[in-house]
């Protein structure tokens, strides 16, 4: 049993709250007792709200239910099913034009396009990893994925191998001639680098010496003039640090000592509170908001063993350079951090109410991250976070406009509550939900003077595709969602209204996830399409997928890319709207069925099996092929809607399903069969794990907007007790 506090009609649980006192609150001008007395006072204020949109979304959800089963075995009419969505308030006029209006936001946002890394903020060393990935090794990302082939000799593993590394010094260095080209001549040619009249020499194996085709690219290095260690370029907005040293093992081979290249990689990180995480109760929280304190003063560590050596992780320090003048310049040597808080939907048993009822999970998450991030404002730290004085928090699963609003006026009252001053804290609007989708330049505008980000989150956009819809019929194979027109026009609408509200050097455009962080060359190849959409940062799955992502930012300039984007047509909001049904139910074969069943229900296991045992929110869970995907509840949110929405229009039945969860149970032990934390599915199929994946398929018609979380929260509770 939690012990508990009272303060005034809140019940705390007492590790939260000594965590507040003993941790959070030192210098930082906060009283305890007054916090829990503002948090009483904001649940008295937000509380019914909360409650008030959740019962419209539900409200909403049923009359558009009803306009289903009322037009069935009718051909569906667009031009009345928007009418009818106007009617009832999902589709809403559209205001005037405006630009949005946020102050101080720092320029990692605004101006530099790069890589974003979103990591589960309950692990130290994962936190620590994406916060310091901010610059990183193009030799390491290149050696250690399959951006290189192993062919002719040049495997990985084992000891280092002369062949593989020539090859990724020539890529390497072909990258160096594409982005900061030498005025005649190739890396791959250069046998020295000096400091001149504060230009940057190079000399080339003929003996010649050439400089940089724009000298401006030039801006800082390491070491002596005549002899620098380390050569700082620009291109785009971000960094390249060529590292010289010719005693070096990779060094002492060069030409010109060059030993690595380090490329400015995540350039922002969100550090997640949501769905990669597990957190349903207080010890969760609290260890959640220990990892984010650490950040936000700057003193997190975690140590850790690998292989039989320990090791302590800690945040880097900034990077110092000379100027090309011999003036000193500092540079950021970690991520600027934003934390996703979670939804509206969602309650937790770590305070009660004045009745007794857990409260909303969101309205907590405010009032701990803010409070946290106060330490960095007041530069408490050593290190800083931001250097314009703003919080960033990313709000998902929103829908539409009041709810953003409704962020907006909590955000403010935390403020409020805190001594900070109006609008410290900034929102990022995660565009994942159809109604937010339709909405959009509403939703911005609601929050225009705090907006800094939004993004398209295609994986929980399209459980909610399949959810609004779930009357309309049955639902074509999953796999074959992402060449439907609704999404790419939902991708284009996105950066439309985010241009056309004036996001273009203010605030962040995104792009979802690459989920498949051992395909590094499948990321390569197509995550360049994010930048030339016109996103200024976009998901990737580790540092090292950063790292290779941001050669897409040197190819492509993005603010140019959005220059030209604002002049083309809109995307169609009919294309939006459209739903992507099966034609024809009966081209479906038996196998075609199994299948799909097959695939989403080893998916739904693999990743709930964690979830529910071990607490692990995010997984790299390896798919029917044995093809590692990183999951979250986004993805099970898809998997388990398509199940429901096939059980619902009897494509399937629910002894099909039954026994595909119980064969593909056993696949899943298999796969997991090394893990010594794991606990067998399979012959029993009893555990609360199971139950928990069953249920999020057979009871997934009728969760609140297709949501994982009720089911996930309730099973990991129930197997904690």
């Amino acid at each position: 049993m939690t012990e508990t506090l009272k303060y005034g009609n809140l019940t705390v649980a007492k590790e939260l709250d000594d965590f507040l006192r003993s941790e959070v609150i030192e210098g930082i001008g906060v009283d305890a007792d007054q916090f829990w007395a503002s948090l009483e006072t904001i649940l008295d204020d937000f509380g019914p709200r909360n409650k008030e949109l959740l019962e419209k979304r539900e409200e909403i959800q049923n009359k558009i239910d009803q306009w289903h089963l009322s037009q069935k075995g009718e051909t569906h009419d667009q031009e009345a099913y928007v009418g009818f969505l106007k009617e009832i308030d999902y589709l809403l006029e559209e205001g005037d034009d405006f630009t949005i209006t946020t102050e101080n936001v720092d320029e990692e946002i605004k101006t530099i396009a790069g890589a974003q890394l979103v990591v589960p903020v309950m692990n130290a060393r994962f936190s620590l990893n994406a916060a310091n990935a901010r610059w990183g090794s193009l030799y390491d990302a290149l050696y250690g994925t399959d951006m290189i082939s192993e062919e002719g000799g040049a495997e990985r593993g084992g000891a280092y191998n002369p062949v593989r590394g020539d090859k990724v010094i020539e890529f390497s260095k072909n990258f160096l001639d594409e982005s900061v080209s030498l005025s005649s001549g190739s890396y791959a040619e250069v046998t020295g680098f000096k400091i001149n009249n504060n230009n940057l020499d190079i000399t080339l194996s003929d003996q010649s010496t050439v400089g940089l085709e724009d000298k401006e690219q030039f801006v800082g290095y390491l070491g002596e003039s005549d002899n620098p260690s380390g050569i700082l370029l620009k291109n785009n907005n971000l960094h390249i640090e060529i590292q010289v040293d010719k005693e070096d093992s990779v060094g002492k081979n060069d030409p010109a000592g060059i030993k690595d290249v380090m490329v400015e990689s995540a350039v922002t990180t969100i550090q997640d509170l949501e769905d990669s995480v597990a957190a349903v109760d207080a010890e969760d929280k609290t260890l959640a908001y220990r990892n984010w304190l650490g950040l936000m003063k700057g003193d997190l560590q975690e140590t850790f063993m690998k292989g039989d050596q320990e090791m302590t992780r800690s945040l880097n320090p900034d990077r110092e350079y000379l100027k090309p003048n011999g003036e000193s310049l500092t540079l950021p040597g970690r991520s600027v951090l934003l934390v996703r808080n979670v939804g509206h939907l969602m309650t937790n048993p770590a305070v009660l109410d004045k009745d007794g009822n857990e409260i909303p999970e969101g309205i907590l998450d405010a009032m701990f991250t803010i409070c946290i991030a106060k330490h960095d404002l007041l530069k408490k730290g050593k290190l800083s976070n931001s250097r314009t004085g703003s919080i960033y928090i990313v709000k998902p699963k929103m829908h539409g406009p009041e709810e953003v609003q409704f962020t907006c006026d909590l955000f403010a009252a935390v403020e409020q509550a805190l001594d900070l001053d109006p609008l410290t804290v900034k929102v990022g609007i995660m565009d994942e939900e159809r109604r937010t989708t339709v909405n959009l330049k509403e939703c911005i505008r609601a929050a225009k003077d705090r907006v800094i980000f939004i993004n398209t989150g295609f994986l929980d956009r399209t459980g909610d595709e399949i959810h609004t819809s779930m009357e309309a019929g049955p639902m074509i194979p999953k796999a074959q969602m992402k060449q439907q027109p609704w999404i790419t026009a939902y991708e284009d609408w996105n950066v439309d209204v985010g241009l056309e509200s004036g996001f273009k050097g203010k605030a962040q455009i995104g792009k979802g996830m690459w989920a498949m962080p051992d395909e590094m060359l499948g990321m390569y190849e197509n995550k360049s399409m994010h930048p030339e959409a016109g996103a200024n940062c976009a998901w990737v799955p580790s540092p090292t997928a950063a790292t290779l992502h941001a050669i897409h930012y040197h190819q492509v300039l993005v603010s140019e890319r959005q220059e030209t984007i604002k002049s083309r047509e809109k995307a169609d909001l009919n294309d939006i709207l459209t739903i992507p049904l099966l034609e024809d139910a009966d081209s479906l074969s038996e196998k075609d069925i199994q299948e799909e069943l097959d695939n989403n229900c080893q998916g739904i296991l693999g990743y709930v099996v964690r979830w529910v045992d071990l607490g692990v929110g995010c997984s790299k869970v390896p798919d029917i092929n044995n093809v590692g995907l990183m999951e979250d509840r986004a993805t099970c949110r898809i998997s388990s809607q398509h199940i429901a929405n096939w059980l619902h229009h009897n494509i399937c039945n629910e002894d099909q399903v039954l026994e595909t969860m119980k064969k593909m149970a056993v696949v899943v032990d298999k796969q997991n069969e090394g893990d010594p934390e794991y606990t067998n599915m399979s012959p029993g199929f009893e555990g609360v794990a199971f139950s928990a994946a069953c249920d999020l398929a057979l009871k997934g018609r009728v969760q609140p907007s297709g949501y994982t979380e009720p089911i996930l929260h309730s099973k990991r509770l129930m197997f904690k007790s």
